[in-house]
């Protein structure tokens, strides 16, 4: 069984649990760590789970949303941490220790029972990666941080039944908001984050029988609602708005399964 949980998704920290399970062994993947260390122990600790629980986590890039205390929880915890090489530049090339592992576009990654897809994104960050999670029958597609979605994009998430989709800004809203402009045009540019508009279209483009569940992610506290962003989804996917799920700052209550 495939299943994930957000530990919080936002400007204010990214963090997603992704765990594995049979009747005799379960893999754990944290997918961004972007919490400080009692922050991250208190949200493992609501979903049932230790930082010492995880088999390894994966960092998509370096802004401090995504980072967090990543290197830290590895060296306490002895894990490995996976990251483009660029991410490991970015984040100034800390001590490898015995933590580090170099991800790269197309190459698998094993995680106990966990597979891991990392693709290239375009993103305002050196080496960005977002990633599938599979168990060999299902996938997951994580898409949390892109100005717009390539062909390469879109050919990774064919086939999911689950995703966590940035749905970042309502274009009217961003544009009508407090931001400088230089802000403005960083968060609404090609290198920046989705739209709700945008993340519609990844919906739409990506949707087949089996998809199941789709959530909201990386929603600005400023220039989005989750309401504005359940109708844009939803619209792409030809569903009600209520079948939209959304990641809050504070993350999600209970797993989905995938």
């Amino acid at each position: 069984m495939l299943r994930f949980r957000s530990l919080g998704s936002g400007s204010s920290g990214n963090a997603t649990l992704v765990e594995c399970s049979s009747a005799t062994i379960s893999s754990r993947l944290l997918i961004d760590c972007g919490l400080g260390l009692r922050q991250l122990d208190q949200r493992m600790a609501e979903a049932g789970l230790r930082a010492s629980d995880l088999d390894a986590i994966f960092i998509t890039h370096e802004h401090g949303d995504h980072i967090g205390c990543a290197v830290a929880v590895a060296r306490r915890e002895g894990l490995p941490v996976w990251m483009s090489h660029g991410t490991y530049l970015a984040i100034g090339s800390p001590d490898p220790g015995s933590w580090l592992r170099i991800a790269a576009d197309s190459h698998p990654i094993a995680c106990g029972e966990i597979e891991i897809r990392p693709f290239t994104v375009p993103h305002d960050a050196r080496e960005p990666l977002q990633l599938v999670c599979t168990d060999g029958a299902r996938r997951l597609g994580v898409l949390t941080d892109l100005g717009h979605a390539t062909s390469h994009v879109l050919d990774q998430l064919a086939g999911c039944q689950a995703l966590l989709l940035e749905s970042n800004h309502d274009a009217a809203l961003l544009e009508a908001g407090r931001y400088p402009l230089f802000l403005k045009r960083r968060v609404g540019g090609l290198w920046g984050h989705l739209s709700n508009a945008a993340a519609s279209d990844i919906a739409r483009q990506v949707h087949h029988p089996g998809l199941r569940h789709v959530v909201a992610a990386h929603l600005s506290e400023q220039n989005n609602s989750p309401d504005l962003a359940r109708e844009a989804l939803a619209g792409g996917l030809g569903c009600a708005p209520g079948e939209i799920l959304v990641a809050a700052p504070t993350g999600m209550a209970d797993w989905l399964n995938v």
